[in-house]
């Protein structure tokens, strides 16, 4: 009976993994929930100026500085920053140099892989 209990308890611990590792790579692909920025100009759509800061409202989306180039592929122009152009667009960050393992070039940006 103890080999039939065994064989139970692995079978369900793989299906659990199986059902829950698809679910927490997608909450981890997911762009990261909005955050102030520092104001280096006109706030984008959904911020208010709060200080020296641009500060997201509650339908704010996800937005990085402009870094002196077009916006990263998902993300539009807005004030002087890009804006993420829905929940699903993939995470940006202003390129400095060689874009970082994960991440590929877009433009003056580097973008997750997923």
């Amino acid at each position: 009976m103890a080999g039939g209990l065994t064989a139970t308890l692995t079978l369900a611990a793989t299906l659990t993994l199986t059902l829950a590792v698809p679910f927490a790579s997608t909450a981890f692909a997911s762009t990261p929930t909005p955050q102030p920025l520092p104001r280096t100009g006109a706030c984008p759509s959904g911020y208010t100026t709060s200080g020296g800061y641009c500060a997201p409202g509650s339908s704010a989306r996800f937005a990085v500085p402009r870094n002196g180039g077009p916006c990263p592929s998902g993300y539009s122009s807005s004030g002087d920053y890009c804006l993420a152009a829905s929940a699903s667009s993939r995470l940006a960050v202003p390129k400095t140099g060689p874009c970082p393992s994960g991440f590929s070039s877009s433009g003056a940006h580097c973008l997750s892989s997923r």
